[in-house]
């Protein structure tokens, strides 16, 4: 039987020449939105209300999960296809109104302007539908700091799948050893090994309520500039 080859890792300070950050839980706190979007999708279908906590252990895969996590109950399980469909709409709604509620981490901001001061080119690769991300992103001012923005729709596959991460290091013209990955779950580390690149995970974000320390990191940062020490210019 054939051993899988080894998953690379890698050593600090991590040649880079562009990094690439998640959104939901590492950049900006969305949880109150989401579990109030929810919230208001389940009480106008006649179900009871969630808790938020419980609601932030759905959120890492997109949207349409976030809506069948309510739904169901359950990480993993699918509801009928009518009702499933019947919902996504309602949450749509009442998430567009709420989105801009969402704000910046601390140290998001001053992150931003000190990785980018110190020449390192910046993407956003986030699970969540481009429809939700570019507002968001241009509503909190956070839009300017981009190159590039690849959302849960924009490619065929998201993370875990390394795709975008692959392809995000196409757009920089880098080899994916040098694109660093910023997030804040299983789903981050799961795309960054296995496209082969560095990843670094912040710990207040959304990891299904696990603890980032248990993850196949590189690095975890305590904030976004944080990461600064442990790169260098690639």
């Amino acid at each position: 039987m054939q051993q899988a080859a080894p998953v690379k890792r890698f050593s600090t300070p991590v040649s880079v020449q562009a990094i690439v950050i998640d959104l939901d839980g590492t950049l900006l706190h969305t949880v109150p939105e989401l579990a109030g979007a929810a919230n208001c999708m389940l009480r106008e279908m006649g179900y009871p209300p969630v808790s938020q906590e419980l609601l932030a252990s759905y959120i890492g895969n997109g949207i349409g999960w976030l809506v069948k996590r309510a739904l169901t109950g359950e990480m993993h399980a699918t509801p009928d296809a009518a009702l499933y469909e019947h919902a996504l709409p309602i949450f749509d709604k009442h998430y567009t109104e709420q989105l801009l509620g969402s704000k910046p981490y601390s140290g998001v901001i001053d992150g931003l302007e000190a990785l980018r001061a110190a020449g390192f080119r910046l993407g956003c690769i986030t699970n969540k539908a481009a429809r939700f991300t570019k507002p968001l992103l241009e509503g909190t001012g956070l839009a300017k700091y981009f190159e590039i923005v690849v959302s849960g729709d924009t490619l065929p596959e998201k993370k875990p799948h390394p795709l975008p991460l692959l392809y995000a290091a196409k757009f920089f013209g880098a080899p994916i050893e040098q694109l660093l990955l910023i997030g804040d779950s299983l789903n981050d580390t799961l795309a960054a090994r296995a496209a082969g690149c560095p990843v670094f995970c912040v710990p207040y974000g959304y990891n299904h309520g696990e603890p980032v320390e248990t993850l196949d990191t590189d690095a975890v940062i305590a904030n976004l500039p944080a990461a600064l020490p442990l790169i260098k210019r690639a």
